[in-house]
């Protein structure tokens, strides 16, 4: 985790809270995953006739993550139906890095050293308590938890299938390109299918807020991309899921929903992670 690939993994951090809290400002949940999704097909589409077609060995990679984001998109839209953005998005962020790390374990023969260890559990400390915090002085909404710990899974699975994919495609942006591409449609699609007319009239009213977030969450996730051709998967995804106290932040300026002394406790617990990782690298 070298100060350059640390700096960029927070600016994916920052610009993926900020689509987050897009997403989950659009009050039709179909709407708003709708123009972010086809954002970015449109974004990824655009880049193609200037980006290298990834190799042949990342086309299995690319083609499962395009699967397994569109579970995602759909689990999270059902758990921001759900829940509030102060409970859904920390559940579904925190949940992932320790999984990441078990799962790159295996599959990617990457296991911590004693240092990066050290920080991926603070780190993991502090994203559980901002989670912790967001299911205070409430009855559980199970439902909402569940999906929200089901996003997390996904979000698990495609850091690690990309994580593998990226490294194979000897093209970053290529592959972020044709992933954004192919995995865009199915939700657009849908959408069409189930409004057929009303379509442009549904979209229109929040269409700049919809491919403003379309373009955060490309630029997100292709800055990730870069991260893990540079670091090893589980330290980029345990920085990564900083988001949580930047959505947490979102979530008490815009939403007015209560930051508290827990949260910035986390936020102490993550920077220390992260100096922990940086000493690592």
């Amino acid at each position: 985790m070298t100060p350059l690939v640390t700096t960029a993994v927070l600016l994916a951090a920052f610009t993926h809270a900020g689509w987050n809290a897009i997403a989950h400002r659009i009050t039709d949940k179909l709407v708003g995953f709708t123009l972010i999704s086809g954002g970015g097909m449109l974004i990824g589409l655009a880049l193609l006739p200037f980006t290298r077609t990834p190799a042949p060995g990342a086309w299995p990679y690319l083609l499962g993550s395009a699967a397994i984001h569109i579970a995602y998109m759909a689990l999270l839209m059902r758990s921001f139906r759900l829940g509030d953005f102060g409970q859904a998005y920390p559940l579904a962020r925190g949940s992932a890095p320790l999984v990441v790390t078990a799962l790159a374990a295996v599959f990617a023969h990457e296991v911590p050293d004693g240092w990066a260890a050290a920080g991926i559990a603070l780190s993991c400390a502090g994203l559980t308590g901002v989670a912790l915090w967001g299911l205070r002085g409430r009855r559980p909404n199970w439902a909402a938890i569940g999906a929200a710990l089901a996003t997390g899974l996904t979000i698990a699975a495609y850091t690690v299938v990309d994580g593998l994919g990226v490294r194979a495609a000897d093209s970053p942006l290529g592959y972020i390109a044709w992933l954004m591409a192919i995995q865009g449609v199915v939700i657009p699609a849908y959408a069409v299918a189930r409004w057929r007319d009303r379509t442009p009239s549904l979209l229109r009213p929040s269409a700049a807020l919809g491919l403003l977030g379309a373009a955060l969450s490309f630029a997100a996730y292709a800055l990730v991309l870069w991260a893990q051709t540079r670091a090893e998967l589980a330290p980029v995804a345990a920085l990564r899921e900083s988001s949580i106290i930047v959505g947490a932040a979102i979530g008490a300026l815009f939403f007015k929903e209560r930051f508290g002394a827990p949260r910035v406790a986390a936020a102490v617990l993550l920077v220390a992670g992260i100096g922990l990782m940086l000493h690592a690298g």
